[in-house]
């Protein structure tokens, strides 16, 4: 005989209870009603081109989001990303203009995945082989390559970018006519932030690697006793974090119309603050691909947003602080929480 159905709808009224008390869906609620407060003020903001256009700037800081996500999970922290992403978008840039056959946008984000990832996987033997704090080694590589620019390129940008570039960053689908005249859709380049997230959280989820890296960050000793390659997660991790900031320093580029290579320069703690604001943890072990993109996307709201609602662009800063603190305040005390819960208290 079938069990009733009141066991299931418990079961699915316990999982919603769970679904509703995670971080995801807290910092989902309040992007909704910031969302609500800046179109109660000005209304253009729910325009359907005002959309686009946040859609559209949730690109870049998405990918290496993404990127930064794996490296915190792992226990580490990385700032040299930045510095990559320009590294790699001026060099392929400077390789198409000199040879004029690489001027298709495949061989363009082939050069510059490869090139981000070489950088990267420089930071992974640094740290692994001579078993050094993340932190200085990518503050180091980090110097090493905005050195570099400025010693052999300077400050000179490239505004000739090679013609596929160009077409990608006009590409939009779901256009729709503006009032003024024109036209306004949505970015292809946001298709290549939606398949970079599904590919991360397979990885993190559904792969050998990703339990390497959730290991990697909560427990390292236990990670290499349990049988995990070291070795080959800090490669997988910092070739990753690097491969992703080619992408999206060659992304940066197409929608500036330019190669600077000083243009990305200083986005890290933005960054940094998006991925901890969605639930990451600095001491490692926590961190999800959705709440990643939300603490993204809530940025990017309050920064492209503030001077709809009156405020000076200045405040993002102070609000930047403020979001960096108190999710970091939050995101300890759960791990306190937890940590209690876990601990079994024996009455005498």
């Amino acid at each position: 005989m079938n069990p009733p159905a009141a066991p299931a709808s418990a079961s699915l009224a316990t999982r919603l209870r769970r679904a509703a008390g995670r971080h995801e869906f807290l910092l989902l609620l309040l992007i909704v009603a910031l969302c609500g407060l800046i179109g109660a003020r000005n209304p253009a903001f729910f325009s359907w081109d005002n959309g686009c256009n946040l859609l559209k700037s949730s690109v870049t800081p998405g990918i290496l989001a993404l990127g930064v996500l794996l490296v915190l999970i792992s226990g580490h922290i990385d700032i040299s990303f930045p510095a990559i992403a320009a590294c790699s978008m001026y060099v392929t840039c400077l390789a198409a203009r000199a040879l004029p056959a690489l001027d298709h946008l495949g061989l363009l984000f082939l050069l510059a995945a490869a090139a981000g990832t070489a950088l990267g996987l420089l930071n992974a033997w640094l740290i692994h082989r001579f078993e050094l704090p993340a932190l200085i080694v990518t503050l180091g590589t980090a110097g090493l390559i905005r050195g570099g620019l400025l010693a052999f390129v300077g400050t000179r940008i490239i505004t000739d970018l090679p013609a596929s570039l160009v077409a990608f960053s006009k590409a939009q689908v779901f256009e729709r006519a503006l009032a003024g005249g024109g036209t306004v859709g949505l970015s292809v380049s946001f298709f290549v932030l939606v398949a970079v997230a599904v590919g991360v959280w397979l990885v993190l989820n559904r792969t050998l690697l990703g339990r390497g890296i959730y290991a990697l960050g909560g427990a390292p000793e236990a990670a290499r006793r349990a049988g995990f390659n070291l070795a080959l997660l800090h490669g997988f991790i910092y070739g990753l974090v690097g491969l992703l900031a080619g992408v999206a320093g060659l992304i940066h580029a197409a929608h500036m119309r330019n190669a600077n290579p000083f243009d990305i320069v200083g986005i890290e703690l933005t960054v940094i603050a998006a991925v901890v604001l969605g639930g990451a943890s600095i001491t490692g072990g926590r961190g999800t691909v959705p709440g990643a993109l939300l603490g993204v996307a809530l940025l990017v709201i309050i920064n492209h947003s503030l001077l709809l609602v009156g405020l000076a662009s200045e405040w993002h800063q102070v609000l930047l602080g403020l979001i960096i603190i108190v999710s970091t305040g939050l995101t300890a005390r759960r791990a306190r929480r937890r940590s209690a819960s876990a601990v079994p208290v024996y009455s005498p």
